[in-house]
């Protein structure tokens, strides 16, 4: 098959990213194979699946060997991704004039729990509780960093939240933090269980802004009095709050500056939408660092966070973040490290989000096929030998 044509627009990507300089050929044709299979509609995650979707010429043990015992470096391939997003989020943001954008949040890949007789099981997973679910569930919790403007969201960095190493969710935030160097304005958005002391502290460290979601139980001071969120939302009238608009959404918000917690002066906004009572149950706590901020941009830039949602729920439907077989605690890693890859090439090949690019490159791939198949007919190649390369033999 005309691999060729196929795999240069990723190996022309690879090389961008300053990989030859670092990885062998056969890393290099590996890496190749893998995204292209990642791409591959209907792909599952497992093993086979990335043998048959990169049409790979060799055998599938060579894959498996490669995610369990291969040498290369997978951090150099992360640090170079890293770079090249950092790159290319700051050139936009000085275009647009608008600040960057950091989201923090977790989510879980399920996994079978296996059976106290199962030989082999996955490395590293644990029972961890989902929110959304409310309920425990067994498998590995990621805690993910994306890094976007307001139009485009490139996934960072990821840590394995391992509760038997003893590092908190917010320990892992601040490590993977640390890797951010950037010369434009950050704010850094999360939810409510992530804006700890500690984890706040070390963003306006870096010079960082947070915006984040607050409990309602938070404790507040005005007038010097401590008093939680909620109860000082109480005493509030629709005549104490201001209509804002942000996107189709209308909110009565209630701004209060002063002392919190772990915080001498910031902004909290006490906020309800304009179309439901403003009881303790529809209240929405946001915190902001910056006072300077309006509470148009403090809620619109705090919206910006829904891209992590986004892209947690693209991975895992797209490539299968969550869909991997392998077992050993590196080779799962790798696995991870190149969905993030796919998914930035993915954003990087239609130079806009990742859906239309994956959908760019998936139609991109049938036309190859067809083109294949067609010009194997005119050369009056075998039927069989066709099938044995298109791995349908």
């Amino acid at each position: 098959m005309n691999r060729l044509a196929h795999h240069q627009g990723i190996h022309k990507f690879l090389t961008m990213l300053g990989l030859a300089l670092y990885f062998s050929k056969p890393v290099m044709k590996h890496l190749v194979h893998i995204v292209d299979a990642m791409i591959t509609k209907g792909f599952s995650g497992t093993l086979t699946d990335l043998h048959h979707g990169s049409f790979h010429p060799h055998h599938r043990t060579t894959l498996s060997h490669f995610f369990t015992k291969s040498p290369w470096e997978e951090e150099t391939l992360l640090r170079k991704l890293q770079q090249w997003v950092l790159h290319r989020v700051e050139r936009s943001s000085k275009r647009e004039n608008q600040p960057i954008f950091v989201s923090i949040d977790d989510t879980i890949c399920q996994k079978t729990k296996p059976s106290s007789r199962a030989t082999h099981a996955i490395q590293g997973c644990d029972w961890h509780y989902c929110h959304a679910e409310k309920k425990s569930i067994w498998g590995h919790s990621l805690v993910w960093l994306m890094v976007h403007t307001m139009i485009q969201a490139f996934p960072f960095a990821f840590r394995l939240y391992d509760k038997t190493a003893g590092k908190s969710k917010g320990e892992l935030a601040i490590e993977m933090l640390s890797s951010l160097d950037v010369s434009r304005p950050v704010y850094v958005l999360m939810d409510s269980w992530y804006p700890s002391k500690t984890l706040v502290g070390a963003c306006l460290k870096k010079g960082f802004h947070v915006i984040a979601m607050l409990k309602t139980n938070r404790i507040l001071y005005p007038n010097g009095v401590a008093v939680q969120a909620k109860q000082l939302a109480r005493s509030i009238e629709p005549k104490d709050t201001r209509l804002v608009t942000v996107g189709e959404e209308r909110y009565r918000v209630y701004r209060y500056e002063g002392a919190l917690n772990g915080l001498d002066h910031a902004v909290v906004l006490l906020a309800w939408k304009a179309n439901q009572p403003m009881t303790s149950e529809h209240l929405h706590c946001v915190l902001s660092t910056s006072r300077e901020l309006s509470d148009e941009d403090i809620l619109r830039y705090y919206a910006a966070r829904w891209s992590i949602e986004c892209f947690f729920r693209q991975a895992k439907d797209q490539l299968k973040l969550d869909g991997y077989r392998v077992r050993g605690r590196r080779a799962v890693k790798w696995y991870w490290i190149l969905v993030q890859l796919t998914y930035v090439y993915s954003m990087f090949e239609s130079n806009g989000d990742f859906s239309t690019g994956l959908d760019f490159l998936r139609t991109n791939k049938a036309h190859r096929l067809v083109e294949f198949i067609y010009g194997a007919a005119k050369q009056n190649i075998p039927i069989d030998a066709v099938k044995k390369q298109l791995h349908v033999a």
